[in-house]
C-alpha cells in the first residue's frame, strides 16, 4: 500500500499503470473529495477508474457510481453436493439458458413482478417513462463480464453465484444525469458531480436508489430460479453492490462514499468476490484495523483487467481459452476472447495486497460458467 501524491489523500493498493494513477489524482482535484482509494484490481475506466472508491462531503459522482447503477454479486450456497450434479451440468446449462436472458436488450420472456415498481422514488427523480423498459428487463443478465455460475467449495457444496447490474434501467438513468450535470464523455474528463442536497442532486439519489433496488431484485430473481432448476435449498446468501454510493461515517465525519468497481468490507461484512471464468471466486468478510480504515473499508470487486477488451481479442486464441476451462473442468456457456482468463490478473495476487483487511472465508471453484454469447453484444454492462 502507498500514498499518493495529490490534493487530498489517496491510498493505492497493489500495482498501476500511470494512466490509471493519473485518472484517479484528477479525480481527486474535482469537487468535495477528501479522501480516495485505488483498490488492486483497479484499472482505466470512464472518468473515474474502476477499482477507485472516493468519499466526498457534499457531492455525489456520476462518474463514479457509473453507467451500470448497482452492479453487484450476489453468491447463495445450497444444501447440494457438487457430487449429485458433476454429471448433470450439461441439462442444468440448457434449463438455465432456456429460462434466462442473456445478452443485448434482451427481454425476460417471463413477466416479473416487483413492489419496487410502486415506489415513489421514481416520481421522486422523474424516471418513471422507464419503468417499462426496466418492466421487460427485470432478472435478464446481459452481457459483458456479467454471468451465472455454479461453484464448488472447500467442502463440496453446491454456490450459485450471479453478477450482473440495473440493465437498461441504470444505463439510461445514468445517461440522463451525467446530461443534466453536464458531464463529457470519455476516460480523461473531469468527473460529472452532482451537490448534496440540490435539486439535481436529490432527483439523481432518488434514481440510484431506485436503480439499485432493481439490481437486487434482478439478481434475487435469477438465483431463485436456478435454485428451482437445482431442486436445491439456499442455506446461506452474501449479497452487494460494487457500483453505488452510500452515505457513511468515518473518523466522526459524514461522507458519500462513492464505489466504482469497489466490495464495501466494513468489519463483520461479508461479500462475495469473482475471478475471472476460470479462476476461484472468494467470500470475504472485512476485518478491522488501521488500513482497513485508511481503505475507507473497501476492496477489491474481481481480478482486474490487464487486457481492454479490443486487445483481448486481438491477443488470444479461443484453443487456449478452451484449454485452460477444460483443464479445470469448468464448463463453459457462451462467451468471448474478451473475457477470456487470460485477459485477467489473478485474483489470488490482488487480494493479497488487501490482506490485513479482509480475511477469505471461503473459495468457489468455478465448475459451470454462463455468459452472453460472441455475438450477444449490451450496452449495459459495466
Amino acid at each position: 500500500m502507498e500514498t499518493a501524491e495529490s490534493t487530498h489523500p489517496l491510498v493505492i493498493f497493489g500495482e498501476h499503470d500511470d494512466r490509471t494513477v493519473a485518472q484517479m489524482q484528477r479525480c481527486m482535484d474535482y469537487g468535495s473529495a477528501v479522501q480516495g482509494v485505488l483498490c488492486a484490481d483497479g484499472h482505466l475506466g470512464y472518468a473515474q477508474p474502476v477499482g477507485g472508491v472516493i468519499a466526498y462531503e457534499g457531492h455525489v459522482s456520476i462518474s463514479g457510481v457509473g453507467f451500470d447503477i448497482g452492479c453487484g454479486n450476489l453468491a447463495a450456497r445450497t444444501d447440494l453436493p457438487y457430487a449429485a450434479i458433476k454429471d448433470r451440468r450439461e441439462p442444468i446449462m440448457r434449463d438455465i439458458a432456456r429460462k434466462i436472458s442473456f445478452g443485448l436488450g434482451r427481454v425476460n420472456k417471463e413477466r416479473v413482478e416487483h413492489p419496487l415498481f410502486d415506489s415513489p422514488l421514481w416520481a421522486d427523480a422523474g424516471i418513471g417513462d422507464l419503468k417499462q423498459i426496466a418492466r421487460n428487463q427485470l432478472g435478464t443478465v446481459g452481457s459483458g463480464n456479467h454471468y451465472i455460475d455454479l461453484f464448488e467449495d472447500e467442502a463440496g457444496q453446491v454456490w450459485i453465484g450471479v453478477h450482473f447490474g440495473s440493465r437498461g434501467l441504470g444505463h439510461q438513468t445514468a445517461s440522463r444525469f451525467m446530461k443534466a450535470a453536464g458531464g463529457e464523455d470519455g476516460m480523461e474528463v473531469a468527473p460529472a458531480l452532482v451537490e448534496d442536497g440540490s435539486e439535481l442532486g436529490e432527483r439523481y439519489v432518488a434514481g440510484m436508489r431506485i436503480a439499485g433496488e432493481y439490481a437486487y431484485a434482478g439478481r434475487e430473481w435469477v438465483v431463485e430460479q436456478v435454485r428451482q432448476i437445482l431442486g436445491a435449498e439456499v442455506t446461506e446468501s452474501v449479497h452487494n453492490h460494487h457500483n453505488y454510493a452510500w452515505r457513511e461515517r468515518h473518523g466522526g465525519r459524514d461522507f458519500w462514499v462513492v464505489r466504482k468497481g469497489a466490495t464495501p468490507a466494513f468489519p463483520g461484512q461479508k461479500g462475495f468476490v469473482g475471478g475471472s471464468m476460470g479462476d476461484d471466486a472468494v467470500i470475504i468478510e472485512g476485518v478491522d484495523g488501521p488500513r482497513s480504515a485508511e481503505s475507507l473499508y473497501s476492496t477489491v470487486h474481481g481480478a482486474g483487467r490487464l487486457f481492454s477488451r479490443s486487445q483481448a481479442r486481438k491477443t488470444f486464441q479461443r484453443s487456449a481459452m478452451d484449454a485452460w476451462l477444460s483443464e479445470r473442468d469448468i464448463l463453459l456457456h457462451g462467451a468471448d476472447l474478451d473475457e477470456s482468463p487470460m485477459a485477467y490478473r489473478r485474483l489470488g495476487d490482488v487480494l493479497a495486497f488487501h490482506g490485513d483487511t479482509i480475511r477469505i472465508l471461503h473459495r468457489l471453484r468455478p465448475v459451470l460458467v454462463m455468459m452472453a454469447g460472441r455475438n450477444e453484444r449490451d450496452p449495459y454492462k459495466d
